[in-house]
């Protein structure tokens, strides 16, 4: 079987785990690491990998894996996806998904590729279970409720604030899909509380929720990578009231979403040029393995 080449772009950590699901995956192996600084000080675990600080020093590359904030997710994908390879990332501001996708489509139409965005696990995985929890009941609620947990994106937005050296972003659920945010911050020498506080308070990641921001001497020593999220839909099947679907999962943060961009990074060879989101892609795409196999064990 010919294996797919990927190349990770960005090593924080879903770019570690982003390598360890790779390594793991039967169909794939791993065409390089792309790393701002590039094969300076490389990691001892990458001794067996090409590390480049440019995609196009890599050879025949498939798709490109981009473990990097989600920010700089559709700079990166403009500069990859005219060189042929497909991207997938884990874009994760839900309110900006549809431009975002926009954007990208009339590129991957122009250059013949796939991109698959907003491939975390929320938005991603749990996008797929409130769609199907919708397909059953179409009338009626869904809540999301995350945590208690680390969010990976909130604590990036955090961390690129004036002032802060480092930061932690905790998802407290509340019910019903309302949510409260604990933020801890490590201080720049001569940096203030309310100036960071009001900064973060303003970014779109928090400006809908209730934040709170707390100091602390080392991030460290309170971060925990565990996440978890609640899924509930009560509705009307047909005309039949009181249906309730529930859906839960407790998980290490980076390494489920790197899973996601593993089994997304397959899919993408196996759709037409375009860009998707994870609720457009057949279920079946992400799994290794032919088709009729997996229809016979699965079904």
């Amino acid at each position: 079987m010919k294996k797919i080449r990927a190349a990770v772009v960005g090593y924080g950590n879903i770019g570690r785990f982003t390598v360890e699901a790779l390594e793991t995956a039967p169909d794939f192996e791993i065409a390089g690491i792309v790393r701002r600084q590039g094969a300076q000080n490389k990691p001892l675990e990458l001794t067996p990998y090409e590390v480049v600080s440019d995609i196009r020093e890599l050879k025949d590359v498939q798709v490109a894996i981009l473990a990097t904030p989600t920010r700089s997710c559709e700079e990166y994908a403009k500069q990859i996806l005219p060189l042929g390879i497909n991207t997938v990332d884990s874009f994760d501001i839900h309110t900006n998904i549809r431009g975002y996708r926009e954007r990208l489509m009339e590129l991957n139409k122009q250059t013949g590729t796939v991109s698959v965005i907003a491939a975390g696990w929320d938005p991603g995985s749990d996008s797929i279970v409130r769609t199907l929890m919708q397909s059953l009941a179409p009338k009626g609620l869904s809540y999301t409720n995350f945590g208690p947990g680390m969010s990976m994106g909130h604590s990036v937005c955090v961390r690129s604030k004036e002032g802060v050296k480092n930061a932690l972003s905790v998802t407290i659920p509340l019910g019903e899909g309302i949510h409260r945010r604990m933020v801890y911050v490590e201080l720049e020498p001569g940096a203030e509380l309310s100036d960071v506080t009001k900064a973060i308070k303003a970014d779109p990641y928090f400006a809908n929720d209730e934040t709170h921001v707390f100091a602390v001497e080392s991030v460290d020593d309170v971060r925990d990578m565990g996440h978890g999220v609640n899924l509930v839909r009560k509705g009307v099947s047909g005309k039949t009231q009181n249906q309730r679907f529930e859906f839960n999962m407790q998980i290490n943060n980076p390494a489920l979403t790197a899973q996601v961009l593993v089994n997304v990074a397959r899919a993408s060879l196996r759709q037409q040029p375009g860009c998707y989101t994870m609720v457009e892609l057949p279920v079946i795409d992400m799994l290794p393995g032919d088709r009729a196999d997996l229809i016979e064990h699965l079904v």
